[in-house]
C-alpha cells in the first residue's frame, strides 16, 4: 500500500491512483514489488528539522529516504519538500510537475538500491530516474 500525507503544505496535484500505478510498474522493472510505502509532502522547515533529528544534516533537501525494505519488497517513508522541489524545477528550468515525479521516483529508486552519493552513481540515478518519467 502507498500512501500519501502532509506537513504544513497543501497535497500536491498528483493523481493518486495513476502515481501509485506507475510506481508499481517501475519497481516491477527492477524485480521488486510495493509494500507499504509512505510518502509525506512538507515545507523545507519541516525537511531540516527531519535532516537534522534522524540524520544530524543541516541543510534543506528535497527527499529524504527511510528504507525499511524486506527482500524484494519495497517499504520506506519518504519525505518530501515541496518547497524545495519548487525551488529546484526553477533552478533546473523544468516544469514543477515533472520535478515533483522525478523526486517522487528519486526515492522509490533508492529503495531498489540505486545510490547516487558515490562516483559515477548520480549520472546512474539520474538514467533511471528519466527511463522511469518515460514509463509515466
Amino acid at each position: 500500500m502507498i500512501t500519501y500525507n502532509t506537513e504544513n503544505v497543501k497535497m500536491p496535484a498528483i493523481r493518486r491512483r495513476d502515481t501509485t500505478a506507475w510506481i508499481r510498474r517501475v519497481a516491477a522493472t527492477y524485480g521488486k514489488k510495493v509494500g507499504e510505502v509512505g510518502y509525506l509532502f512538507c515545507d523545507d522547515e519541516h525537511i531540516l528539522a527531519v535532516n537534522r533529528e534522524y540524520l544530524g544534516h543541516d541543510y534543506y533537501t528535497d527527499i529524504i529516504t527511510f528504507d525499511y525494505c524486506e527482500g524484494d519488497t519495497l517499504n520506506g517513508d519518504l519525505v518530501i519538500s515541496l518547497d524545495t522541489i519548487r525551488t529546484n524545477a526553477e533552478k533546473f528550468g523544468k516544469a514543477y510537475d515533472e520535478e515533483l515525479h522525478r523526486v517522487i521516483i528519486h526515492g522509490i529508486l533508492h529503495l531498489c538500491g540505486i545510490n547516487d552519493k558515490g562516483p559515477g552513481e548520480r549520472e546512474l540515478m539520474e538514467a533511471a530516474e528519466n527511463r522511469a518519467l518515460e514509463l509515466r
